[in-house]
């Protein structure tokens, strides 16, 4: 979403005069402490937000990062990252800016004062290969094997789309096509990805390896796509085909782990992930615009972890642009993302789900008001979601 906003804000074509006045709009973040990546003061682990009690919930929903889009005004809300914990196993959704910070700070590492950040981290699951959502996986790729201090068991297992295969369509449709960046591999996945981080940390690993015995990430990670053989193999527009059934991931113990094909067009295949263990359920959207199969997926969870726009943070975004481009923007950011008014009504409220929990805020420095605005058609238990704050899977 906010590759496209940062395109435009850097596009010489258009009028400075409107050029000033779209960073002016973006700019209101930056006054309450950044663009997408701002809002209320982080909830520190077992404060105000966390599960209450000094002893933590066998199962619990931990939001590491709440911050849409890949802006960088403020430090108030880290990149967009969700945890999900049973007993003392941690399952990470997406690794956005900071996020790595996050767990750092958050209950989920080990012991303080050693480097355990990943030391209880089981699984990385990445929604879709936008820049927002995994940020941080190629520092967490190179640092992996010294942050596990303490660790045992098999390697953490990293799930993520596999390669496209084909490239989007343009958008605008009248525009010309613009230069393909990287033409020889143009759409890897997260295992192509992953072996791209390898190539580029080359130089470290090889410096570590040979003067004190560092193993490699490969050792640490097990990198693996998401198989959508017989499912769907992606076109350019991007829109998934709705799903029967939800796709099975990973059977850890007692936790099982489904996925669902969401839209969040043209980037695709972008996924929506459940964690059903013996104490309850969390369904994390991932983005996506109002679907059907993350309602399917959704239903009767415990807590429904969904993006939310505001839309009317897009419309005074787009007033400030020619309308040549302000409408095509306009259209791009209301139909891949869900509003304030649909996330409750349309989405929540169909599946049943017991709790809605609001992330991904754009923009993040909406006054909470704003936001309980999803309240609306939605009888649930509305919340909104904010760095490190810790919620209870009873």
């Amino acid at each position: 979403m906010c590759d496209v906003i940062s395109g435009v804000a850097a596009d010489p074509s258009i009028p400075a005069a409107n050029r000033r006045q779209f960073l002016q709009v973006l700019g209101v973040t930056a006054a309450a402490g950044g663009l997408l990546a701002a809002g209320a003061a982080p909830a520190s682990a077992g404060g105000p937000g966390a599960s209450g009690g000094s002893r933590p919930k066998r199962t619990r929903l931990v939001l590491l990062g709440t911050a849409g889009g890949p802006g960088i005004l403020g430090a108030e809300r880290a990149g967009i990252s969700t945890a999900i914990a049973y007993r003392d196993r941690v399952y990470v959704v997406d690794l956005g800016l900071s996020s790595l910070q996050r767990l750092r700070q958050s209950s989920l590492s080990g012991p303080a004062g050693v480097a355990s950040t990943l030391s209880n981290v089981r699984g990385i699951f990445f929604t879709h290969l936008h820049s927002d959502h995994l940020m941080d996986w190629p520092a967490t790729y190179a640092t992996g094997p010294i942050n596990t201090m303490g660790r045992t068991g098999p390697p953490i297992q990293v799930f993520g789309p596999g390669a496209r295969g084909t490239l989007p369509r343009v958008f605008p449709p009248n525009r010309p096509a613009p230069p393909v960046f990287a033409p020889q591999d143009p759409t890897p996945g997260i295992t192509g990805m992953t072996e791209h981080l390898t190539r580029a940390w080359a130089a470290d690993f090889n410096d570590r390896a040979r003067d004190s015995n560092f193993a490699g990430p490969q050792s640490t990670f097990a990198v693996q796509d998401i198989d959508l053989s017989g499912i769907w193999a992606p076109d350019p527009l991007g829109i998934p085909p709705r799903l029967q059934a939800p796709i099975p991931v990973w059977t850890d113990d007692e936790v099982t782990v489904t996925a669902t094909l969401v839209d969040h067009h043209a980037a695709a295949p972008a996924f929506g992930f459940r964690f059903d263990t013996p104490d309850g359920s969390v369904t994390v959207s991932g983005d996506t615009a109002v679907s059907e199969n993350l309602i399917d997926l959704a239903r009767d969870t415990d807590y429904l972890v969904h993006e939310v726009i505001d839309p009317g943070w897009v419309a005074r975004l787009v007033a400030t642009l020619p309308p040549e481009v302000g409408g095509p923007l306009g259209n791009h950011l209301l139909e891949s993302h869900t509003t304030i008014e649909q996330v409750g009504r349309d989405v929540a409220e169909k599946a049943g789900a017991k709790n809605l929990v609001l992330t991904h805020l754009v923009p993040g420095d909406n006054p909470t008001s704003r936001w309980q605005r999803a309240r609306q058609g939605y009888s649930g238990r509305l919340v909104v979601g904010a760095d490190l704050m810790e919620l209870a899977v009873r």
